[in-house]
């Protein structure tokens, strides 16, 4: 590949550009304003420079604005003819024509192939997030079921994120509960082991899973190696489509040991049999001629979609998901599809079958760009007749099921907001609501938490923790709000170009990741900004970025309103902070909690009005306890995750140079940590598995020296 044209070419000569009877195959986000026709000619300019010079190659194009922010990225069989299509300034949706007069600057990137890409399109889609481009909503991974292949006695477990650990991976489940009760069945079916690697090391004699007939007991030698290998092998043969062939040997042993007059090994063995099957009963629906496949479809209902996904393997229903991807209303269900499909495999293997229900375009090229991805044979289709037309069907029904409930939902929500507004004397609703809590026992492990609510319910992949600084006075709960929201508005105003605080004014740490009960995703923002260039810097405000248009569906990430949790002083210490922020053009709430802290008698505090009370049957009152309720939940729940983890914290952790195999090697020399502590030099340099310099570095970390 090859990346062509960083900057913008204000050199290039005036002569014709050349024309080709080609449209862009733009997915934009939503329906905008219309452009003025100076705006528009002045894009179309930019993009006719560039058209000029460019080859008749494939590759992928990027539009940026003039803050360098990407506003779109596509991918073309021609650079030059798709290029020069948008320059044409005729027969474009209003928000085609809105991009095009954004415009101010493209980069471009040449591949061998039209498939390679429509790979690197879709990593850029994820990777940058343009506003015109239809983008998946969803940021959770899914989960996996492991087992492990780094350790004599592998274990199984539920797996989420990158796929480092050496071992088996079968997936995707739809749902943490679907690998959860797996697990379960499995467990009773081949009893292999969940513990982890730590405490199998420990073990001195069985646990009580062995004791209820869920593990073979390898710990404790209670069944050989070979045995145990025996039974995650079996395990292994059924997850990977072999359930037929486990089955029936685990009848004909059970057969056998009746026939033996052996009754309680044959008990044993109907138990497993037994619990196989409710793995497999366990399915809503299960597939006779499809072993293994994704299920792609989509509905749309008033410029909204929604594409259902359903996951088969092994003949078996592993769950299903909707998605709600922001997608242009202008836009087809077969487009919207398309580009769903070809992002979704940006980050998972996709099976050997992709069925979808409509017929798209680029079938052809989507099922190239996946089997190049997966590195053997992947059949996308949209199946017209038998099984897989009644699975598509199927998908199909429940995308429509989901996206009605959707829009029922968010119609509710767009009235509670609505009437959060004008309970608050906000001139229209509010967008984005953030809610702040902190939570700590005696100011130790002390943390806070922010959730975020929008149009569409609790945004969690905008909920963010912030762990207090050991600067702040332990207790202080004024000082810990203070702290949390100087991070976090310092964070947005250098997130939007704004100017950040002064140098000593600056927060000490980060906001830290997000920490979603279930999900790998960590970060900050999830939109990484571009970096500005020079040239644009000069031209930009510094007090605001410009707001989206109002119908623009992507979610703001500045607040519109902000709520605290607490009286008038946690009200003033939290408007202190935000005035030196400068920001002073977002409502602030604080919430008081009732007498006796009783419900529906909270007293609210706003700046330039007394205090005051809602109603007791007042919806906004009910909506505004459910949003503090939420955020005491989630600062409770990350501070208890917190205190566990410094309780369960181990001594050895904090010597340099001690990694989990020599930790492991120490206990199972000592025995404990206070047998370790009490060790001589000579002794600890004995180990097996320890060299000389750590043995001095554990000797020396315990005595002081």
């Amino acid at each position: 590949m090859q990346a062509m044209n960083r900057e913008r070419p204000d050199d290039l000569p005036e002569d014709e550009f050349e024309e080709e009877d080609t449209s862009p195959a733009l997915l934009p986000a939503a329906e905008i304003n219309e452009a003025s026709p100076s705006e528009l000619k002045h894009g179309i300019e930019v993009i006719q420079q560039f058209a000029r010079h460019l080859p008749n190659k494939p590759g992928v194009y990027r539009m940026f604005d003039r803050a360098g922010e990407v506003l779109y990225v596509g991918k073309a069989k021609s650079l030059k003819n798709r290029v020069t299509a948008y320059a044409r300034g005729m027969a474009h949706t209003n928000a085609v024509a809105r991009m095009i007069s954004e415009t101010a600057n493209m980069e471009f990137v040449t591949t061998g192939t039209e498939t390679e890409a429509l790979l690197l399109e879709s990593n850029l889609i994820k990777q940058l997030r343009p506003r015109y481009n239809v983008l998946l909503r969803d940021d959770k991974s899914f989960p996996y079921i492991l087992l492990t292949g780094d350790h004599p006695a592998p274990q199984i477990a539920k797996h989420r994120g990158s796929r480092q650990r050496k071992g088996d991976y079968f997936g995707p489940f739809a749902s943490v509960w679907a690998v959860k009760r797996t697990i379960d069945a499995l467990q009773k079916a081949f009893l292999i082991r969940s513990c982890s690697d730590s405490y199998y090391e420990n073990r001195t004699r069985p646990c009580l899973l062995f004791q209820i007939k869920r593990c073979a007991g390898p710990c404790t030698g209670e069944i050989s190696h070979g045995d145990y290998q025996a039974l995650v092998g079996q395990a292994r043969d059924f997850l990977s489509g072999r359930s037929s062939a486990v089955k029936q040997l685990l009848s004909a042993r059970m057969q056998d040991a009746a026939e033996e007059l052996e009754f309680e090994k044959a008990a044993r063995y109907r138990d497993r049999l037994a619990a196989l099957s409710a793995v497999q009963a366990g399915q809503d629906i299960n597939t006779q001629s499809v072993e293994e496949a994704d299920v792609f479809a989509i509905d749309e209902q008033g410029g909204h979609f929604c594409v259902e996904i359903f996951f088969f393997r092994n003949h078996q229903n592993w769950g299903n998901r909707a998605l709600f991807p922001r997608a242009d209303k202008s836009l087809t269900p077969e487009e919207v599809l398309a580009s769903v499909v070809a992002q979704f495999y940006d980050d998972k293997p996709p099976p050997r079958l992709v069925l979808l229900s409509h017929e798209v375009e680029e079938i052809g090229l989507i099922g190239e760009a996946l089997s190049a991805r997966a590195g053997r044979k992947v059949e996308v289709v949209a199946p017209k007749r038998g099984e897989r037309r009644d699975l598509a069907a199927h998908a199909q029904k429940n995308a429509k099921e989901a996206l009605s409930l959707k829009l029922a939902e968010n119609a509710g929500q767009q009235h509670l907001l609505g009437a959060l507004g004008e309970a608050f004397g906000l001139t229209r609703p509010p967008r984005r609501v953030e809610v702040y809590d902190n939570s700590h026992i005696m100011g130790t492990n002390a943390v806070g938490g922010m959730v975020v609510a929008g149009r569409d319910g609790f945004m969690k992949s905008h909920y963010r923790t912030f762990n207090i600084s050991a600067d702040t006075i332990a207790g202080d709960d004024f000082g810990m709000m203070r702290e949390v929201l100087k991070r976090r508005f310092t964070r947005l105003a250098k997130e939007n170009g704004q100017q950040a605080p002064a140098p000593d004014e600056a927060p000490e740490a980060p906001v830290t990741g997000l920490e979603e009960a279930g999900t790998g995703f960590v970060g900050g923002s999830s939109r990484s900004p571009a970096a500005i260039p020079d040239e644009a810097q000069a031209d930009m405000l510094p007090s605001a970025a410009p707001e989206p248009a109002e119908d623009d569906t992507a979610f703001p990430s500045r607040p519109d309103l902000v709520i605290v949790d607490g009286g008038k002083g946690q009200f003033e210490a939290a408007r202190t902070i935000m005035a030196e922020c400068g920001v002073t053009d977002i409502a602030l709430v604080a919430i008081a909690k009732g007498e006796d802290r009783n419900a529906m008698r909270e007293t609210f505090f706003m700046a330039g009005k007394e205090p005051f009370k809602l109603p007791p049957r007042d919806p906004a009152l009910f909506f505004i306890q459910r949003l503090r309720d939420e955020a005491h939940r989630f600062a409770i729940g990350t501070h208890r995750a917190r205190r566990k983890r410094d309780l369960t914290k181990n001594p050895l952790d904090e010597i340099p140079g001690i990694g989990p195999s020599r930790k492991r090697a120490l206990l199972l020399h000592f025995g404990t940590v206070k047998a370790i502590q009490r060790a001589k030099l000579d002794d600890l340099m004995r180990t097996p598995g320890v060299n000389a310099a750590t043995a001095k570095a554990v000797h020396d970390f315990f005595h002081d020296a």
